[in-house]
């Protein structure tokens, strides 16, 4: 049965109530594992939880739609926090992203980052076909390994309508290696870069997916190895790469479209128009991320952002509405991904796509390993 659209927006309270509960009970369980982390020593002191409340939420919310189920009451304000709540996190990111970090990585440090997120699209997407897997998961999957994880997920899902199983799927396995890489890489990266550390900043920035477990890696060699440089460095060039998600969205979403449409696929492999393939939360994104990099400029130049906010004032909103975005509003999301997550449809996906997954990251961190090997040396921070 469809719930009644004269319902709205009383009919959304429900769905959202239980998103709400979801998303909170998602960061609390992704704050008790972090804790159980650092105080069973795999985490060094300062490291937030590589978990993060994103992927604990979509897992409790396919726990409770599969178990206990999910009556139709719910669905209008679930189906409200997929779409809405999810454009709104994504916009809100922007002011977490000040395009000034990316010119401290110089002229070689941006082709560095280019080869590696190309690496991990490609290769994704050359298995995704190979192994004959959905298109639209392994775009997801892309995305996820090449930019920045389960963001670049969110952000290309609703571009090429994936499904929710699909977008769990994806979020899953950029979690999993993602943080196999976060436990593994300092290790690698010292073995490889002993004495260097803008190299091994530079390897762990572009090697693993997500944010978090990027500062976990660097927070965890900085402390083994006594190197507080590899986290700066590691922080701008992750910081650098997610700024890729303004063009690399649009694009792997316009390879994804065309080849449905050669394939000859269902109507959604029909090629959109230019600007459908540019979301308008991406524009939201790029505005507020422009306006990060304006205000710090003014800050830094002037002693107040815009003429109007002290540099300590400044830094407390654009840090509110950024973690506000990536906390609570794909929070929200998310928990609705997991709500409207019937298992019984992953039966279809198989363990290939995790083969998938696997591959890409192994790919993004030989080829990370191999040009800074060749090109480190040229980049300074």
């Amino acid at each position: 049965m469809t719930v009644k659209k004269n319902y709205w927006p009383i009919g959304l309270i429900p769905g959202l109530f239980a998103c709400l509960i979801v998303m909170l009970t998602g960061i609390y369980g992704a704050d008790l594992i972090g804790v159980l982390l650092l105080t069973t020593g795999v985490l060094p002191e300062g490291s937030a939880s590589p978990v993060s409340g994103i992927f604990v939420a979509i897992l409790l919310g396919i726990l409770i739609r599969n178990i206990i189920g999910m009556p139709d009451l719910f669905k209008t304000g679930i189906g409200f926090s997929v779409k809405y709540a999810l454009r709104a996190g994504i916009i809100l990111l922007g002011l977490r992203l000040s395009l000034t970090e990316a010119l401290k990585l110089g002229a070689w440090g941006l082709p560095l980052i280019v080869a590696c997120i190309s690496a991990g699209l490609f290769v994704t997407l050359y298995f995704t076909d190979k192994l004959n897997q959905s298109n639209r998961l392994g775009t997801l999957i892309a995305n996820g390994t090449g930019i920045c994880g389960v963001t670049a997920i969110m952000a290309t899902a609703p571009v090429i309508n994936a499904k929710e199983n699909e977008v769990s799927y994806a979020v899953a396995n950029i979690t999993i290696f993602g943080l196999i890489g976060m436990l593994f890489y300092p290790y690698l990266a010292h073995f490889f870069f002993a004495d260097e550390p803008i190299k091994a900043g530079l390897f762990l920035g572009t090697a693993i997916h997500d944010t978090a477990q990027v500062t976990g890696a660097a927070l965890i060699y900085g402390q083994v190895y006594d190197s507080p440089v590899v986290v700066d460095v590691a922080t701008i060039t992750k910081l650098t790469r997610n700024v890729f998600i303004i063009a690399v969205v649009p694009y792997i979403s316009f390879l994804f479209f065309r080849s449905t449409a050669k394939n000859g696929q269902d109507k959604a492999g029909t090629l959109p128009k230019w600007y459908k393939l540019f979301p308008l939360f991406i524009l939201g994104f790029l505005f507020l991320s422009l306006l990060r990099t304006v205000g710090d400029a003014t800050s830094l130049s002037s002693g107040s952002a815009f003429g109007l906010f002290s540099p300590a004032a400044w830094e407390s909103f654009h840090s509110f509405w950024s973690s506000f975005g990536s906390t609570y509003m794909l929070g929200l999301a998310m928990a609705g991904v997991g709500l409207s997550t019937n298992l019984k449809i992953f039966k279809g996906l198989g363990i290939k796509p995790f083969y998938i997954g696997f591959i890409a990251a192994l790919s993004v961190g030989a080829v990370s390993l191999l040009l800074i090997t060749l090109f480190g040396d040229l980049i300074t921070i």
